[in-house]
C-alpha cells in the first residue's frame, strides 16, 4: 500500500506488520530506552566479568593451596629423612659403643693374662727357690744336729 502523504513509499498495512520488527522501531525512536538497554547489558556483562575474575582467584586459591601441601609434603619428608639419618646416627654410636666394650673387654683380657703370666712366673720362681732349699744343706738343720 502507498502511503497517501508520500506516494512513492510502499507501506505494508498495519495488520501485516511484524510485532517484534514494531517494538524494535518504537526503541529505535526512544533513546532512553535504548541506553538503558545498553546499561543493563554492561552491567550483565560486568557481572560475568566479575564472576570470571572470581572464578579464577578461586582457581589461584587452590592451585596456592596445592603448592602449600606440596611444600607441606616436602617438610614432612625432609623431617622423616632427618629422623632417619638421626636414627642412623644413633645405630652408629651404638656400634662405636659395643666396638670400644669390646676393645675394653680385649684389654681387661690382656692385663688378666699378663697378670696370670706374672703370678705364674712367680710361683715358678718360688717352686725354684723351694727347690733349691731343699737341695742345698740347710743351715738350721746343720746347728741342730
Amino acid at each position: 500500500m502507498r502511503d497517501p502523504e508520500n506516494p512513492d513509499s510502499e507501506r505494508e498495512p498495519d495488520n501485516e506488520r511484524d510485532p517484534d520488527s514494531e517494538s524494535d522501531r518504537d526503541s529505535e525512536r526512544d533513546p532512553d530506552s535504548e541506553r538503558e538497554r545498553q546499561i543493563v547489558g554492561e552491567r550483565e556483562r560486568e557481572g560475568e566479568r566479575e564472576r570470571e575474575r572470581e572464578r579464577e582467584r578461586e582457581r589461584e586459591r587452590e592451585r596456592e593451596r596445592e603448592r602449600e601441601r606440596k611444600r607441606e609434603r616436602e617438610r614432612e619428608r625432609e623431617r622423616e629423612r632427618e629422623r632417619e639419618r638421626e636414627r642412623e646416627r644413633e645405630r652408629e654410636r651404638e656400634r662405636e659403643r659395643g666396638r670400644a666394650r669390646e676393645r675394653e673387654r680385649g684389654r681387661e683380657r690382656e692385663r688378666e693374662r699378663l697378670l696370670e703370666r706374672e703370678r705364674e712366673r712367680e710361683r715358678e720362681r718360688e717352686r725354684e727357690r723351694e727347690r733349691e732349699r731343699e737341695s742345698e744343706p740347710n743351715s738350721w738343720s746343720m746347728i741342730e744336729r
